[in-house]
């Protein structure tokens, strides 16, 4: 634990109604000293922007299975960029082809965690990576 108080709004865009993955990450962010605030199912873009800028998080991450990552995660970075939260770390994780994963870098996404990757992996890269709280 880095000793800074993050707060990560863990999100699932779209109609994808598979959230255990989510739950897990959630968890060990949380196991972790990170406050998560998770957003439940089915969220739109917008509804997860106005959440990030609502909970005033230093992260988003999206856990996504559904297929239409290519279309629903640039649209949070435009969303979440146009909000004025320029400096919030986006991560995503969930069922993403490796081909789609450089177009979501381009697009603002910071990383992509696969399937199967450990929790003190994700923590590591966000605490490494986050902006620093103000408070």
């Amino acid at each position: 634990m880095s000793g800074r108080h993050l707060r990560v709004l863990v999100a699932k865009p779209g109609l994808d109604g598979h959230d255990r993955g989510a739950k897990v990450v959630a968890r060990g962010l949380r196991d972790a000293g990170m406050e998560v605030i998770y957003t439940g199912l089915h969220k739109k873009p917008s509804q997860i922007v106005r959440t990030a800028v609502d909970e005033d998080v230093q992260v988003v991450g999206l856990s996504i299975l559904s297929g239409a990552h290519n279309r629903l995660l640039p649209e949070i970075v435009k969303g979440l960029r146009e909000a004025g939260l320029d400096d919030v770390l986006v991560v995503a994780g969930g069922i993403i082809p490796d081909a789609d994963v450089d177009p979501l870098l381009a697009a603002g996404v910071s990383m992509v965690f696969s399937p199967g990757t450990p929790i003190g992996k994700i923590v590591e890269y966000i605490e490494a990576n986050a902006p620093n709280p103000l408070a």
